[in-house]
């Protein structure tokens, strides 16, 4: 039977960690996190991102976080504690799936997104014009 696409997030949150924004920052203050931003690059120029995020946009990050492929980023270390975010956590829980199932083992995803995090009135920051 075919599955909508809320059905799919659904049962995605329900195999990974769903962390609040306050639960990341906490995360991020313990040091050697990587917040990774997957939303489009215009996204993020219209809405900002979190200072010292890595923009993986969601169509590139299985071959960012891929050792063997070209387009691999360092950061991505299987040994790092790795949270996604997106805009309000839906693409985020699909790909912390995702990462899982590439052999990620300390992954989650901030549930709610860019749009939880700032309701939360923490900072964001403008992007560079050029991404």
């Amino acid at each position: 039977m075919a599955k909508s696409a809320a059905e799919l997030v659904k049962e995605a949150k329900q195999q990974i960690e769903n962390l609040t924004p306050q639960q990341v920052v906490e995360e991020l203050s313990k040091g050697n996190v990587l917040l990774v931003d997957i939303r489009d690059a215009e996204e993020l120029k219209q809405n900002g991102k979190i200072a010292h995020s890595l923009h993986a946009s969601r169509g590139m990050l299985e071959f960012y976080a891929d050792a063997s492929m070209p387009y691999h980023k360092p950061e991505f270390d299987k040994s790092r504690r790795i949270i996604l975010h997106c805009a309000s956590g839906g693409r985020s829980a699909l790909a912390a799936v995702t990462l899982k199932e590439m052999g990620y083992e300390q992954v989650a995803h901030m549930d709610g997104g860019l749009k939880a995090w700032k309701e939360a009135g923490l900072p964001t920051e403008q992007t560079a014009t050029k991404m």
